[in-house]
Parts: C-alpha cells; structure tokens; sequence
C-alpha cells in the first residue's frame, strides 16, 4: 500500500493537507490489511476443502454448497481492492466516524471498518440533506481512479462543523463529477447516489412500485442498486425464486453487466424479453400484424389452441383380454381427461390421463377376478395398441413451436384460438415462413412452453423416472436381503421398509437431475427497466414468473415509442397491479444546453410532458453540421479528447462505419434507450419519423448527450 491513498491533482493541493486526509490513511491500512487476512483465509479454506475426500449423497452436496459459497465470498473480495470504500460520515452528537464499503468488513477483534451499503446504519450516508441531517455533522463521498483517490468532497450539516478535518463543498465537486468522461460500461455512481434516488432504492417491495422519471434523472441508476438492495434486504425474494431484471435490448445489458457485481451482488439474473426463450427472434412483423399480436393475452390464446388437443374420444372401444372382453367408453374417457391437475403442462398431463384410465378399466377386472393382480393388468393394457392409439389421437404430444407457428399458417386454426380476431385480423396474421419468429411471437412462445411443456423435457422425465424406478426394485431386493441377515433382538432392519430409512440408501447424486429453466421462474421480485414500452402480451410473460405480483417498474411515459396515453396507475390497474408511483424530477446526466434544444422536441408531439430540470450546463450549445462532415467532426473529436465515447445515431447504421470502434458507436434511436456517450451526433434526425414515434424517438437520442450534441443535417446550416 502507498504511503497515501490520495492521488489529487496540484489544483486541490489544498486538500491534500494531513489534517484533511491522514485519518482516511490510517483507516485505509487497517482496511488494506485485514481484505489481505480475509482473502488469504478464504484461500487456505478452500484449498483444504478440495483436498478433502468428497464423500456421497448429502455429505457431498454440503461441501460443493460450503465451496460455493467460500468461492463466492473470495471472487467478491477480489473484485475489489480499497475502492471497497464509499466514503465516510462523522455523527454529530458522539463524533464518532463511520465507513461505508460496498460489502461489510471486520476486523480481527470484531471491529467495525466498513458497514455495508445497505444496512439500515449507511442510510444517513445517502439520505442526509441540509433540511434532515439525520444525526450527521459532516459526510465525505470519494472518487476513485486506478484504485487511488482522485477527489474527494465533503458536506457540513451543523454550524458547528469543524474545518480543520473537512473540506466543506457546496456540492461543486459533485456536480463536477456528473461531467466526467464516459466509457463502454456504466460509471460506479454509488458514492453518489442522492436522497431521493436512495428513498427509492431502500423502499420496501411489498407492493408494486412505479418509478417514473425524464431523461438523466437515474432511473437505471435506481433500479440496478434497488436489485442490489432488496436481495439483501428482504429473504422473501431469495425464497420466492430470486430476482429478475429486465432490460430494453442487449447494448443496454452490455452497458451494465458491471454494476451489479461492484455492489456486491451477482445474485441478479439480467435479461431482454426477447431472451426469456431460447429461440432467436430476429424476423420482423408489419406494424399492423405487432400491433395485433401485442393485444392478445398470450394465455388464453394458447389455452384454446391446446385444448382443441384435449378432447376425449367419443366412440366405443372393446379390447379382448385374458380376462375376457373389455369395454372402454366414452365415459371412461372423459372420467380420465377431467381427472388431471389443471396446472399440469400439457405433455406431462398425458402420462397422467394415461395412469388414470388404465386405473379406471382396471378396476373392474381385479374386482371381478381375484387372480387378476392390479399390476399385471395394467401392464396387459399398457400394450394394447388400439388403446395407445386413441390416446395418441385425442391427448397428443404437442411442440410448443409448432402450435405457434400453426397460428400463423392455419387461418382456421387463429379463428378458434383467438375469436375476437375479425377474418382481415386473422388473414393479416399468416405468412409464408410460419417459423420466421418475430419479437411479437416471444410472448406466445413463452405461453406455449409453460402450457404445453417441452417435449424433451418429457423424454427427460420419462428416462429418469424409469431409473429410479429400477432403483427402487434393486433396493427392495437390498432391503429384504438386510431384513433376512439381521439376528439382532429389536430387529433394527425392519426399519428399512420405511420410506424415510429406505430413501437413505439410494444415493440420487448418481441420477441426472433436471435443472429448471433459470429464466422461467417463479421470481420473488422483478425490475423493469424502460417498462413503458411493453405491450400487454409481454407483461402476461412477466406476470406468469412473480405470483407475488412484486414488481418495480421504471420507465418515462414520454420515451413511449408508440405512445402512452395513460397514467401509470390506470395501465398497470389494467394489468391487475395496484402501484405506489414516485417519481424522480432532476437530471443529473443530460446539460442544460441539450435539454434546452430537446425539449421543444417533444413538447410538440406531447405538449404536456414533464421535462426534468438539468443541474448543470456543459458550456458547449447544440452544433450543427452537414452529413458528410460527421466523418471529420468525430476523428477531431478523438483526437482532442483522450477519454470519452461517440455516439452516431442514425437509422441506417450499416451505412456508417469508424475506425475507432471501441470509442465509437453507430446505433439506431430505438437502441440507445438506457445508454449515455459524451458526444452524441443525429444524422439526419427529420428521417427518424413523424408523430410520436419520430418526436420520442429525436428526444430519446438528443438527450443521451452528457457533453455535447451535435446535429447533422443536409439543410441549411443553423
């Protein structure tokens, strides 16, 4: 460790001073020595565990969960090195000073060195305003770079703070930090998170939460350290099946896959919508046949579309058997068909309708034979093909994608799954390709595998229940065997023919075990990140994975691509989803110049939006330039600014392309959504469209700027 961790520039000289930093040093090195104690013990562990002989059954499981988890904790300490720290705040009344760290840490003697971000002790580290200290009489945010520290600001709430051992900031430093040059993937913003993002952050989530708010007001922000925050905070999610986050498309996953991970948290599963099946949706609908497609409860369309899978036969089967002449009718089949659990999937509902029949014609011969056993009976009807053969035609295998893809290439077959459908709606629907999947087709998809199942889940099943049942006929033999041999006076063995005891014995870590989906739920809570863009269709995707219902929902009505007419509350009411709505009302990304230029932009496709209030200027106004200059203006660009990203907006991204393909992007204005570059240039902009979809969607890409916006045009020059 350096013999100091601050690395400020010759303009802050000033706050370089012992009495200004020597404390932080000094709790720095205890820091700095006991993350090198706790990673060499974890490592120590760890090595001896795997040394260890493995063993079988629970012992083996135990010891792969305790390495697991050992290597979970040491993978979390060396991600980080001192930057673990937050910052510092000083309670008034006791002066004493507290630390806050991405993770909590102790020392050797059970002291205190660091204190989790999100306990209930490190709120007044984030919620402490001038109006409401919360006890504090001074707080220090820091800021890292290459694991020193490159500035630092703190923030008096008494009169009586002392000056000698702060450096009083009227929040400059802060503001000056919301300009810093960007990169590929998101700032570490946590030192900096702000009373009313961390109000929201720290709600309980018990009920469904709105978090509405304008460009750069940190929505994004709020909602990945709001992840972070409830999987530490409330064991109900991790008991309902953890926590999913959802994100508008790949660049914006790309962007963020970092933050999580820094604020110790690897628990969240992070994906598109699209990516909630393993089909690739890359086909794309006519705005006539999207729309269509995102009105339909994806739900009840492929209920009806199965059911006509389901119908019991109507006719009357006689099987000749060794114990005469057996009639099965149609009551019998209906008996067995409404037999079934309702939530069953299709497919592995057959197996059941198939177990329940042959019990029903069964019963009958054993009753009126009694050298007919219950067993040899249903392994006589198990083989008789006319039999098989009736259920094969009324309670088919189903393939989910097949079902869909029917959808779209039987006019029929759409009629009877969705009625509402007029016959030009209906026709509209069909193409040629009927697996040319599309982003409209994702939601149903996803309902056709949850109703249906997959068929080689049930290939799975089949297999490993013919397994286990083979293992349990060995063990009985086993079992007996043991009974037999056994001389003792109470008998022991004889437990045995207990289920519990029996269970024992059979080791499953030998049998496969069919992992679930990890996307498929259920989910104890998920987030939703620009929510404004779902469609009906793709809420019931969501609303099938948290029967909590727990959900918070982040999004800007006015970014709405295709419009969002209602409130919050009356669309999510729609959806059965009673919402607590809080909004966040300052930008903190976007410079006043470039809202100035956006936000006549959307005032005229939505005259009554809530533009955010930007809380600082970058000194640069809006340029302008022609198409053909955009080449140049970039290479200058780089050439004068050693740090910083590029983004081209364009709706023919294929036609541009830039040598600098790590500082540069060329994105279309639906991709931007979620991400921010320093320099951003529209090309073109008129071309992005009129009505609201065009408005949103020059407003959404003007203020991804944090520095500077450029238009490029082959107008006039402005």
């Amino acid at each position: 460790m350096p013999a100091t961790v601050f690395d400020l520039p010759a303009r802050l000289s000033a706050k370089r001073t012992a009495n200004l930093i020597a404390a932080d040093d000094h709790h720095f090195a205890h820091i700095a020595s006991q993350l090198d104690r706790e990673v060499a013990t974890l490592e120590a562990r760890l090595a001896e565990l795997r040394r260890s002989p493995g063993g079988d059954g629970e012992a083996a499981l135990e010891r792969d969960t305790v390495i697991h988890r050992l290597s979970s904790e040491l993978n979390l300490l060396r991600r980080f090195d001192l930057d673990v720290c937050l910052g510092r705040m000083v309670f008034a009344e006791s002066g004493d000073t507290v630390y806050i760290g991405r993770m909590g840490l102790r020392d050797e003697d059970g002291r205190a060195l660091l204190i989790d971000w999100r306990t209930p002790m490190a709120k007044p580290f984030f919620a402490a305003t001038l109006a409401s200290p919360m006890g504090l009489s001074t707080r220090r945010r820091y800021r890292w770079a290459n694991g020193l520290i490159s500035d630092y600001w703190d923030e008096g709430f008494t009169s009586a703070t002392d000056d000698d051992t702060a450096s009083l900031d009227d929040q400059s430093a802060f503001i000056a930090s919301l300009g810093t040059s960007r990169s590929a993937k998101m700032h570490d913003v946590l030192s900096t998170i702000q009373a009313d993002q961390d109000s929201i952050i720290r709600a309980p989530a018990d009920l469904p939460m709105v978090v509405d708010g304008g460009p750069g007001t940190g929505k994004t922000v709020v909602a990945l350290h709001r992840a972070a925050y409830l999987l530490y905070s409330d064991s109900s999610i991790a008991r309902g099946g953890g926590l999913l986050f959802i994100g508008p498309n790949q660049p914006y996953l790309s962007y963020v896959d970092d933050v999580l991970p820094r604020l110790g948290e690897d628990g969240v599963r992070l994906c598109t919508l699209d990516s909630l099946i393993t089909e690739s949706a890359t086909a794309k609908d006519d705005e006539r046949s999207s729309r269509l497609k995102a009105n339909l409860d994806p739900g009840a369309v492929i209920a009806r579309a199965v059911s006509i899978y389901e119908e019991p036969p109507t006719t009357t089967l006689v099987i000749d058997t060794v114990w005469g002449e057996l009639t099965v009718t149609a009551g019998d089949w209906s008996a067995a068909f409404t037999s079934i659990d309702e939530d069953l999937e299709h497919n592995t509902a057959r197996d059941q309708v198939w177990d329940e029949l042959l019990e029903i014609l069964a019963e009958p011969v054993v009753d009126s034979d009694e050298d007919a056993e219950p067993l040899e009976v249903h392994r006589f009807l198990s083989q008789d093909p006319d039999l098989r053969a009736n259920l094969t035609a009324a309670w088919p295998i189903l393939d989910p994608l097949d079902i869909v893809g029917d959808l779209w290439s039987v006019p029929a077959y759409l009629s009877l799954a969705a009625p509402d459908l007029t016959e030009a709606e209906t026709a509209c629907l069909q193409r040629t390709d009927p697996r040319a999947w599309t982003g409209a087709d994702v939601p149903l998809i996803d309902a056709a595998r949850r109703r249906i199942g997959d068929p080689a889940d049930l290939g799975r099943r089949r297999r490993a229940a013919a397994e286990a049942a083979a293992e349990q006929d060995r063990m009985a033999d086993v079992v007996e065997d043991l009974i037999a041999a056994d001389d003792s006076e109470l008998m022991q063995m004889t437990m045995l023919r207990g289920d519990d005891l029996r269970g024992a014995l059979d080791n499953p870590s030998g049998r496969e075990t069919l992992a679930a989906d990890r996307l498929a739920g259920p989910f104890g809570h998920i987030i939703v990140d620009e929510a404004q863009e779902l469609t009906d269709a793709q809420w019931h995707m969501l609303l099938d994975r948290c029967p909590s219902k727990s959900f918070t929902i982040v999004g800007d009505r006015a970014q709405a691509r295709h419009g969002f007419v209602q409130s919050w509350d009356e669309r999510m009411n729609e959806l059965g989803l009673a919402v607590n709505e809080v909004h966040l009302s300052i930008n903190y990304r976007t410079p006043a110049e470039v809202m100035a230029a956006a936000e006549p932009v959307i005032r005229a496709v939505l005259p009554h939006t809530n533009v955010p209030q930007s809380v600082r200027q970058s000194g640069s106004s809006v340029g302008y330039c022609r198409v053909e200059e955009v080449p140049s203006l970039v290479g200058a660009w780089l050439d004068s600014h050693r740090e910083g990203i590029v983004c081209v907006i364009t709706v023919s991204p294929a036609s541009w392309s830039f040598a600098e393909v790590e500082r540069v992007s060329v994105m279309t204005p639906a991709e931007v959504k979620g991400l921010e570059f320093d320099l951003v240039i529209l090309v073109d902009p008129a071309g992005f469209g009129t009505g609201i979809q065009g408005g949103v969607d020059r407003y959404v890409s003007m203020t991804r700027a944090t520095a500077q916006l450029v238009v490029a045009t082959n107008a006039p020059s402005e």
